[in-house]
């Protein structure tokens, strides 16, 4: 369970664009990792997220120009979530129990990656699923 307190955010027209640009640039990325991942998973070879970063991160600037813009978090961190989807997918299937593939983010308003997404609350008492808790603000 998790008890917080929840922050608007107001931001003006042009923190808002850039809200969504960050964002289509985390879908992107995250699109863009698991086709490689899964080009490379099929040709019989062993992706790892920090290679297809290092891969991504020699041609990211001639793909995508744009990416110049925005701040390299939201081009860094799709891989270090993808490799803990995986992670998470293998380490499921080798327990036995019900595993689904990471899966291509859509651009459709209800997806995952979409501005309204951005996290917008702060905690001052959390308390996880098995029961620790803490207290204060987030770091």
């Amino acid at each position: 369970m998790h008890l917080t307190h929840k922050i608007a955010l107001r931001p003006t027209p042009e923190q808002a664009d850039y809200f969504a640009r960050a964002c289509g640039t985390a879908r992107k990325v995250w699109n863009w990792a698991l086709d490689e991942w899964s080009k490379q998973y099929a040709g019989g070879g062993k992706p790892n997220a920090m290679a297809l970063k290092k891969q991504f991160n020699a041609i990211k600037y001639e793909l995508y120009p744009w990416l110049k813009d925005i701040h390299r978090d939201a081009h860094a961190q799709p891989f270090t979530h993808l490799g803990k989807a995986w992670t998470t997918f293998f380490a499921d299937l080798r327990a036995g129990r019900q595993a689904h593939e990471p899966r291509f983010n859509s651009r459709r308003k209800d997806a995952a990656w979409t501005a309204s997404t951005l996290p917008m609350t702060s905690s001052h008492w959390t308390e996880s699923p098995s029961g620790s808790r803490r207290s204060g603000p987030w770091p």
